[in-house]
């Protein structure tokens, strides 16, 4: 499913640089300076933060939020106490939309993440000029070099990156970047189960302090946060359980509520 999400990409890429081209983004990107920080909002004391996630389908799912509306999802976040919002773009296969994080925007302070298959230098330029303040690097979708460009010149352009791994190849991959901000997929990607020991075992094996790691995929309640949170952990990307919800907002306080780190 990768290898065929990552063939499409590459043509989809091309077909935007058709549209809007290279040095016309990057001009675009260049002139936008102010972005919020995604990191500091993840790292509070008292308890795992919550990245709430705009996302109407997945490959292994189907259709997740069958009444789905992006800004109203946003709007109950940020009412409901979400750290950051997630937004997905990948249109063939999550259903997400560009103009949904442009959209989301305006209507949110929050800091936001782009959530899509980012593997060339176009998208990353596209990303700042979508008003996104921190993208998503799949470790297993890129190669060393191409991790590496894409990393610098994100970070030269402002925007914080979470780097994404699956296991513990990955992990080391992600460290020898310099990576401070670290989310760990419990999604096996060749089963597509999820399983959060997954993080529990990569965050052993992390012991620099100055790292922040994103649990996601998998976390289904405050029992799940909470054993998290005993494990390192700042902060969890959350999407499946909120959108299949009736009230997002509403499950999304009831996650808040049932894992402060003191109870």
């Amino acid at each position: 499913m990768l290898r065929q999400i990552l063939e499409h990409k590459q043509v989809e890429v091309k077909q935007q640089m058709q549209q809007i081209p290279l040095d016309t983004m990057r001009k675009f990107a260049m002139s936008i300076s102010a972005t919020r920080s995604f990191a500091r909002a993840l790292n509070k004391p008292g308890a795992v933060q919550v990245i709430a996630e705009v996302k109407r389908r997945s490959p292994s799912k189907g259709l997740l939020c069958t009444n789905f509306n992006h800004l109203t999802l946003a709007k109950e976040y940020t009412a409901s106490g979400a750290a950051a919002i997630s937004v997905l773009t990948d249109s063939k296969f999550f259903g997400g939309h560009n103009q949904f994080l442009a959209d989301i925007r305006k209507i949110t302070s929050l800091p936001l993440l782009r959530k899509d298959f980012i593997i060339h230098p176009y998208q990353v330029y596209q990303t700042k000029v979508l008003g996104a303040d921190a993208l998503l690097l799949i470790v297993a979708a890129l190669d060393e070099d191409t991790l590496i460009e894409l990393y610098r010149l994100s970070v030269n352009l402002g925007l914080e990156v979470l780097v994404e791994v699956h296991n513990e190849s990955e992990l080391k991959r992600a460290l020898a970047l310099g990576a401070t901000l670290i989310g760990i997929n419990n999604r096996n990607l060749h089963t597509f189960k999820t399983d959060i020991e997954t993080t529990v075992e990569l965050c052993s094996l992390i012991d620099n302090l100055g790292i922040t790691v994103v649990s996601e995929s998998g976390i289904k309640d405050a029992a799940d946060i909470k054993k998290l949170a005993r494990h390192g952990v700042s902060a969890v990307l959350v999407g499946e359980t909120l959108v299949k919800h009736p009230t997002p907002g509403e499950r999304l306080q009831q996650l808040l509520r049932g894992c402060r780190c003191h109870e």
